[in-house]
């Protein structure tokens, strides 16, 4: 699924092709893409004659505002958005295309069809699902240590699935997610509120640098994903340690392994990612009598 970087990237690729073009018409042939309204009839007929004035992203979800509506879509597994000349052979797959006065398409090509699209009213969106629910944009001004310890420092789970819970911080997913908690020194299956200031601090600029040059890099293509312009991601070139299993360790020479954590694949080098034992109680006391 596409991450922060990815989506950020198709962002600014689409917003560089399509603001300011006039939507003409609107085909749907997979129905089940468009959430809301449900019937693509409407759909189709409430975007007719609107004009795209920029393409804004929030955590995974891309926001395309209109004169008078916003187009929230979120691209799950294999969604990819792609600029046409109306003439253009329409590839397999191709479920939405929006044609423009300007004899030019956008069209949504989703192999697995597990996209969404809703349509809202301008501020509508932010208020209602999918988007009500959205954490704290990890790139913001307003992502600080403090707003990022007062979200998550207190909680009592792994710490993972805790930055993976888009209700907290949005746009982390397992690539970065990994990437960043080993540039953290940091085991994934660390609960949340053991972690030490330090660590916090590590952790909140790991997750800052590792997102920062991955928008930089155009993002990952670690399977099908491309920008807007059909160009391939650079940054799993860059990659410490999310598909590097049975590799050494770049750091430190070690093995690099992988597990489950939270139900997801994990990349971790125990060398510098050491889950700290935990004295029991037991042990606590037989040390306090000494």
């Amino acid at each position: 699924m596409p991450e922060l970087p990815e989506v950020e990237t198709v962002r600014r690729t689409l917003n560089e092709l399509i603001a300011g073009k006039q939507i003409e018409r609107v085909t749907v042939t997979l129905p089940r893409i468009i959430q809301k309204p449900q019937e693509p009839e409407i759909f189709a007929a409430a975007l007719a004659g609107h004009t795209i004035q920029s393409v804004e992203r929030r955590g995974k979800f891309l926001r395309i505002i209109l004169d008078g509506l916003v187009l929230v879509s979120h691209l799950r597994m294999e969604g990819r958005y792609g600029v046409y000349k109306q003439d253009e052979a329409v590839e397999l797959h191709t479920h939405v295309r929006f044609h423009f006065v300007d004899g030019t398409e956008l069209r949504y090509k989703d192999v697995r069809q597990f996209g969404t699209m809703h349509l809202f009213a301008p501020g509508e969106d932010l208020t209602l699902p999918p988007l009500n629910k959205l954490g704290i944009e990890p790139l913001d001004e307003a992502f600080t240590l403090q707003a990022f310890k007062k979200e998550v420092a207190h909680r009592t789970t792994k710490i993972k699935p805790l930055l993976l819970n888009q209700e907290y911080i949005v746009g982390l997913g397992n690539i970065y997610v990994d990437e960043a908690l080993f540039s953290a020194g940091i085991h994934p299956e660390r609960t949340a509120n053991t972690l030490k200031a330090a660590d916090w601090s590590r952790l909140y600029d790991a997750i800052r640098a590792t997102l920062s040059r991955a928008v930089d890099a155009g993002g990952s293509s670690i399977k099908s994903y491309v920008n807007g312009q059909g160009e391939m991601g650079m940054f799993q070139h860059e990659l410490l340690i999310y598909g590097r299993e049975k590799e050494l360790c770049r750091s430190c020479g070690g093995p690099i392994t992988k597990t489950v954590v939270g139900g997801r694949g994990t990349h971790i080098c125990l060398r510098c990612q050491p889950l700290p034992k935990l004295r029991t109680k037991a042990k606590q006391v037989r040390q306090s009598a000494k």
